[in-house]
């Protein structure tokens, strides 16, 4: 067998290095506005930092890294301190998704200044290393995004199913989270999720490039090519 390649090597790198970003990210935007909704539960738990340690689950972050999806551990809540269980649980779980998509959005632009600049940056490992880091704080963080939104618990988008469901059947589901989370993860190594998350990554993947098309305007006029 082989051992591993430069650019293998420095791929898994990247991903790692984003992973130590996205995730912190990610959960502390729960915690945040949990907090400013009334619920401190996350905050009093240590959840309201960018530190790694305090959220990673071993084996969501091992996905992150070789899948490029993965898990946290779960940011605790209690719909009780929200003035509106319903809308706190919503937009309290949609916190995480889209602090995600604005670091995807503000990522794009960094790897399009990146891809712009690279023929002229010294080549190397540290060359390279750059260009993945900023392809995959893009690919990682729409991906987590997108992978949260599946309306399955124990992922962000069960919690906002809350403000579609009526309450009783909501936590009914709920009940049975642990097994619907075994399921989910069944599915999961079969592949059965892969096209249709491939499907809506590349959408969002379409989005961003469209709604970054400023920043190839302004590389073109400052290398005088004509638009």
């Amino acid at each position: 067998m082989g051992l591993l390649s430069t650019t293998q090597i420095l791929s898994y790198l990247a991903r790692a290095l984003v992973m130590l970003i996205v995730i912190p990210v990610h959960e502390a935007a729960h915690a945040f506005v949990s907090a400013k909704l009334g619920d401190t539960t996350a905050k009093d738990a240590g959840r309201l930092t960018l530190n790694p340690l305090a959220h990673f689950d071993p084996i969501g972050a091992l996905c992150m890294i070789v899948a490029g999806f993965g898990w946290a551990k779960p940011v605790g809540v209690n719909p009780a301190r929200f003035k509106n269980p319903k809308a706190g649980m919503a937009i309290s779980a949609a916190a995480g998704p889209v602090s995600n998509l604005l670091l995807a959005f503000v990522a794009t632009i960094v790897y399009k200044l990146v891809l712009f600049f690279y023929p002229a940056l010294p080549g190397g490992v540290f060359s390279d290393l750059l260009y993945l880091f900023t392809l995959y704080m893009v690919l990682m963080n729409v991906s987590l995004a997108v992978f949260n939104l599946i309306p399955l618990p124990p992922l962000d988008g069960s919690r906002m199913l809350l403000v579609f469901l009526p309450r009783r059947l909501y936590f009914k589901v709920m009940q049975y989270e642990r097994y619907i989370f075994f399921a989910m993860a069944a599915l999961l190594l079969l592949g059965v999720f892969d096209r249709p998350l491939a499907v809506v990554n590349n959408w969002v993947l379409n989005l961003l490039l469209k709604l970054t098309g400023f920043v190839d305007l302004l590389l073109r006029a400052a290398s005088g090519v004509s638009v």
